[in-house]
């Protein structure tokens, strides 16, 4: 067993807190009443949980979608329980089926190395590094071996791996299943074994695996984990799944005036569950605030809030304070401090170039067709003046030209 048995121990009132922390924002936790046991067991005795989150270094940067099972490592993690961050650097070679309706590509071993090397000081931007164990699933997989991996799989039966929604929808499609995708739930489970987690984080999407880690924890003879799952965080478009292949995400690494720009971005409706799941905000704070919106206060204060809060945690709060300036100054048609600085030669014998021409050379505008197009639409100004004349032509000089709110260049012709 991990700890001492759970037994009656007194559910208290910083028990019940604890609880409520654990359920801000989750979509399961199962089961509920042996979470409970569990805590109580540790308030009584002053022994910490292990709580458990895996995450495999498939690319070299999380973006904030990623952070929200991070989020909620932190808040228990401020309760006083062990947080372990596990890097798949073993499961990463197999490839997570989760979600998949194709074999998913395994990366090399160099790929996983150089990701991996990005992704805890990532992450701790959120976690706190001083509190946080550091793990790698390589630890206790390579040594497995042959004889463990096969003693491990005997385990689990094809039935209940055929439970899973992605294998048995690609299997009654006839679309192929590679054996050592059965093995990825198994040894995304075993991880569970190896670190004696007493609760496993995941977002929706690791239902299965994270229920195979409790599994198999019974099967080693230890007291199951619990599974906590969190949903997934839509994007900026406030429709699908955050992602970089859907072009809807913030990344952690962003710039500040950047990140901060994407949060005030998203909608008002979007906001609020964002504030949930990304937010350190209490829910009584949140709860007040979001009152105060419906009483009749212009909902950008509380958007504005959020962002600042979001860009201060990933950079500063001076740069907070700096990002909210510089949406400012553009929003009022000013130029930022900080902005690229181009350099091109004039036409042929000095002639002056079009404005078309020089937004496709800066990269304002993919053609000088767009450009015309962007300047009929009124959305470009040159030294703070919009441009309503296609054939408007500039000579030698020093020039910020300007394609909407966000994108500026200092063009120096000569």
């Amino acid at each position: 067993m991990n700890q001492a048995p759970v037994t009656n121990y007194p559910v208290t009132d910083r028990v019940k807190n604890a609880l409520a922390i654990s359920l801000r924002g989750c979509e399961e936790l199962i089961p509920q009443d042996e979470w409970v046991k569990k805590l109580a067991r540790s308030e009584a005795t002053g022994v910490s949980l292990r709580i458990k989150l895996g995450l495999d270094p498939t690319a070299p940067d999380i973006h904030i979608g990623h952070t929200v099972v991070l989020n909620k490592m932190r808040q228990l993690q401020d309760l006083g329980h062990t947080v372990i961050f596990l890097i798949g650097d073993f499961t990463t070679l197999i490839g997570d089926p989760s979600g998949r309706n194709t074999t998913r590509p395994p990366l090399t071993p160099e790929q996983i190395k150089a990701n991996a090397e990005t992704y805890y000081k990532q992450a701790s931007l959120v976690l706190d590094p001083a509190k946080t164990e550091i793990r790698y699933n390589s630890e206790w997989s390579d040594p497995l071996g042959a004889r463990g991996m096969i003693q491990l799989a005997a385990k689990y039966n094809v039935a209940r791996m055929m439970e899973r929604n992605d294998f048995h929808d690609r299997f009654k499609a006839g679309t192929p299943i590679s054996v050592h995708e059965f093995l990825y739930p198994l040894m995304q489970g075993y991880d569970s074994v190896a670190l004696k987690s007493d609760l496993e984080l995941g977002g929706t999407d690791q239902k299965f695996n994270l229920l195979v880690g409790r599994h198999l924890q019974t099967e080693y003879g230890q007291e199951p984990q619990c599974i906590l799952t969190m949903p997934l965080l839509e994007g900026i478009d406030g429709v699908e799944k955050m992602s970089k292949s859907k072009n809807n995400y913030i990344g952690i690494s962003e710039d500040a005036n950047t990140m901060y720009a994407k949060v005030l971005s998203i909608s008002d409706v979007l906001m609020w569950k964002w504030y949930t799941l990304l937010s350190f905000r209490s829910e009584a704070d949140i709860a007040a605030l979001k009152a105060e919106v419906s009483a009749g206060r212009n909902p950008k204060d509380a958007k504005v809030a959020l962002a600042k809060e979001i860009t201060a945690r990933f950079h500063s709060a001076a740069l907070a304070d700096a990002a909210e300036q510089d949406f400012v100054n553009r929003s009022k048609g000013g130029i930022p401090d900080e902005i690229a600085e181009i350099s091109l030669p004039l036409g042929v014998d000095g002639a002056a170039q079009t404005i078309g021409a020089l937004l496709k050379a800066t990269g304002l505008a993919p053609s000088t067709g767009e450009g015309n197009r962007l300047i009929d639409g009124g959305g470009v100004r040159v030294d703070s003046q919009v441009v309503s004349d296609k054939g408007l032509k500039l000579g030698a000089g020093t020039y910020v030209l300007q394609v909407g709110k966000r994108k500026f260049v200092r063009l120096n012709l000569a």
